[in-house]
């Protein structure tokens, strides 16, 4: 969508635009109510902004949308198509590496009593199990804290991919 038509749809069609970003209404409120915008780059500074910091039941309510990592969701909803796009880098053919991270997935639920979360885009597999098996040593309390900066970064980043300046910026 161009920077332009976000300005101008109604609060409504906005709200729904930005949900599948984050989920956390606070966060999308802020930043819908916020407009206009003369660039992306000041959208971006408000959503950056407006998601520091996230409350624990914010992120608690955010993780319930994303899927484990090295799952493909199968929903047809603009989120899944986002996550899925994410995960790209994490091949389901690779049993080896798939098996890994469902097995690291399970370990991370039992310490922690939630799924693992990771800006997926832009990394490999390899390198999404290694951040895994690094993580998974931390205390709640410092996970607590990436998670909350991961989801940040997902936020960012699909808000980046779904706003543009446009043709007449």
């Amino acid at each position: 969508m161009e920077l332009a038509v976000f300005n101008s749809v109604d609060r409504d069609e906005a709200i729904r635009t930005l949900t599948p970003c984050l989920d956390i209404s606070r966060w999308v409120e802020t930043i819908v109510d916020a407009r206009p915008y003369a660039s992306v780059d000041e959208l971006l500074g408000q959503a950056q902004r407006a998601a520091e910091p996230f409350t624990a039941a914010e992120v608690e309510s955010a993780m319930a949308h994303h899927p484990r990592i090295g799952e493909r969701p199968k929903a047809q909803t603009t989120e899944a198509a986002m996550s899925r796009s994410e995960q790209a880098g994490v091949d389901p053919g690779d049993n080896h590496t798939t098996a890994a991270l469902a097995e690291g997935n399970r370990a991370y639920e039992e310490k922690f009593g939630r799924v693992f979360l990771i800006r997926a885009a832009g990394r490999s597999a390899e390198e999404i199990l290694s951040t895994l098996q690094e993580r998974i040593t931390h205390t709640p309390e410092e996970e607590d804290t990436i998670v909350a900066g991961q989801l940040r970064e997902i936020a960012l980043l699909r808000l980046s991919g779904l706003i543009s300046e446009g043709v007449n910026a």
